[in-house]
């Protein structure tokens, strides 16, 4: 019966309406903080995961061995590998998707790549204005990696030495 009432008058006059004020009166005097993305960039955890990239070793050569063991352990089904046989009996990539709709950026991949060929790099600025914009192919994974190698190397090192 106690209950019931305490109940009827917490309902009647509306003690969570009244709390839910109180917390947004404590927040609308306290320090703003804002951060103006373009110019301000708020601090990133390094175990970050964004864009993808294919790496190349020193000599130039991609490194792919098209193993396809991140095509299998993706959970998401977001990448799509072809290859073939070359001619000194190697296997290289024909092709190899990514479609950044599909990931879930859970890092799968690049834990299951042999050869440290498919990384998640600490890049979040990218976009697409169309689904098929945010479908990376092989050659703009590779492009991505040869243009932030340096960083990329850096992070991975970073990485290593964090854990």
């Amino acid at each position: 019966m106690i209950d019931r009432i305490k109940s009827f008058f917490s309902t009647f006059l509306l003690f969570e309406l009244l709390k839910g004020m109180m917390l947004t009166g404590r927040y609308l005097f306290a320090r703003k903080i804002t951060v103006h993305f373009p110019e301000e960039k708020t601090p990133q955890s390094p175990r970050f995961r964004g864009l993808h990239a294919l790496r190349r070793y020193a000599n130039g050569e991609e490194r792919c061995i098209a193993c396809k063991l991140c095509e299998a352990v993706c959970p998401a089904l977001a990448i799509t590998i072809d290859s073939e046989q070359r001619e000194d009996n190697t296997r290289r990539t024909t092709r190899y998707d990514i479609d950044l709709t599909k990931c879930i950026f859970c890092g799968f991949c690049e834990e299951s790549c042999p050869v440290d060929a498919i990384v998640e790099t600490h890049i979040l600025e990218y976009h697409g204005e169309k689904r098929g914009d945010l479908i990376y192919t092989k050659d703009m994974l590779l492009a991505v990696g040869d243009r932030y190698e340096e960083k990329i190397a850096q992070d991975r090192e970073a990485d290593a030495n964090y854990r």
